[in-house]
């Protein structure tokens, strides 16, 4: 026995029982289905890409983040980190085969080293989908709309949707003088949530050395009452009206015509610190849970797929984070686990019956109810404790004589309601209401 193996996973990294998988499932199917609705289309690429492919363009938090090594054959590899890099190399690579505007959905497990806490793994799903092809305010405003869309459809509809352009931003920075250390300030300001003000406007000044710069980037970033009020402050101390500033302005009559704009909020402090984002920016999160962080966030990210190649394809997208999602609606309570996908069990009471439990089974699925037969004619009490683990809303009986007769007895197993001695089309009529 000294020789066994302790079974454990990896730090960050997780098994799913079948309720947490089937949950999983069922939120993936229904996001596939709204994100079909909007005229996406599915993409996989693989799980290894060259170490370059994905770090060409990063910060030094991404290198310290990523799974990297090397192969058998001698070659610098690493797991992707997100699906946005791997799909702007896809995008260089397959050129000639895409039309565009290209619109992809991408759901896959992605690969990050950082410390595991609440919501947040090393192994992870993320939920993407894109457009690339189109630099447009019609593309931005859908990529929101889809964003409201798709947590509506898995029943998550208290959020807030925070949008910002990173475009008046940096026009804001040049005019302070502060364009060349632009990315910092990006990183710095993304962390005001988490951080708070205080230690913003200290972090700030140790990068920019001017106190004056750091009050000013600290009073940009504070939003005003409403979506109209605040663009005007932003775009004032960004120098005026642009076309950063007039596309904030067109998504906005779009998100009012569509009367979807309640839940979305103009907020300058959102930056997305990545590299890679040059316009449009945003986050989502739980009005009843915000400590938990962005569940849905993008951008756009005009230039990088020009990584890859020469000719410019702009982009914009964003990505559902599932398992920081569910983890968020397990605090709130919201989330129903069941144990299979089974509409009903038959109980195993009689091996002579076996048989007739598979005919009766067979009937039943031809009628789409999903069923299964317990294998084993065991005591009820383990048939039953299978069930109730299961989640099993039905379940079926049936004797000798109900056999002879093509009946059967259906009980819920909630209630204990039973309706006995009733045939398969009338079990299926109630199993179905």
């Amino acid at each position: 026995m000294a020789d066994l193996i302790q079974p454990k996973v990896l730090k960050g990294f997780r098994d799913f029982l079948p309720q947490d998988e089937i949950l999983r499932a069922d939120l993936q199917e229904k996001l596939t289905r709204t994100y079909r609705a909007y005229g996406f289309v599915p993409i996989d690429t693989p799980v290894l890409e060259y170490t370059e492919i994905l770090l060409r363009k990063s910060n030094g938090e991404t290198e310290k983040q990523v799974f990297r090594f090397e192969d058998n054959g001698g070659r610098d590899v690493a797991m992707r980190f997100d699906l946005t890099v791997p799909f702007a190399r896809y995008t260089a690579e397959h050129r000639e085969e895409l039309y565009f505007p290209f619109k992809r959905y991408h759901i896959a497990k992605v690969w990050r080293g950082e410390k595991p806490q609440a919501g947040r793994y090393r192994e992870f799903v993320q939920c993407d989908f894109d457009t690339v092809g189109s630099d447009s305010a019609t593309a931005d405003f859908e990529t929101l709309a889809l964003m409201k869309a798709a947590l509506k459809e898995i029943g998550v509809e208290k959020i807030t949707i925070h949008v910002n352009h990173r475009g008046i931003f940096n026009r804001f920075l040049a005019k302070i003088g502060a364009a060349e250390k632009s990315e910092d300030v990006l990183r710095i300001v993304d962390k005001i949530a988490k951080v708070g003000e205080e230690e913003v406007l200290k972090e700030l000044n140790e990068v920019l050395h001017n106190q004056d710069s750091s009050k000013q980037i600290i009073e940009y970033i504070k939003p005003l009452s409403g979506w109209d009020e605040t663009l005007k402050h932003i775009e004032e101390l960004a120098g005026g009206e642009a076309e950063d500033s007039k596309r904030m302005k067109d998504i906005h009559e779009m998100m009012k015509a569509s009367g979807i704009q309640d839940c979305y909020v103009l907020d300058p402090s959102i930056t997305r610190g990545l590299d890679y984002y040059t316009g449009v920016v945003y986050e989502t999160f739980l009005n009843d849970l915000p400590s938990i962080g962005s569940v849905c966030s993008g951008g756009r990210y005009d230039n990088l797929a020009g990584l890859y190649m020469k000719d410019k394809v702009p982009g914009v997208g964003a990505s559902i984070g599932l398992d920081r999602l569910i983890a968020g609606l397990n605090e709130l309570g919201m989330i129903n686990a069941k144990g299979s996908y089974l509409d009903a069990e038959i109980f195993n009471t009689d091996s002579e019956l076996a048989i007739h439990y598979q005919k009766t089974a067979g009937q039943l699925r031809a009628k789409n109810i999903s069923v299964e037969v317990f294998p084993d004619c065991v005591k009820m009490n383990r048939q039953y404790n299978v069930t109730e683990k299961k989640g099993m809303p039905w379940g079926i009986l049936i004797s000798k004589e109900q056999a002879a007769q093509d009946k059967l007895t259906l009980k819920n197993l909630k209630t204990r309601e039973q309706f006995a001695d009733i045939s398969v089309e009338e079990a299926v009529n109630i199993i179905r209401k």
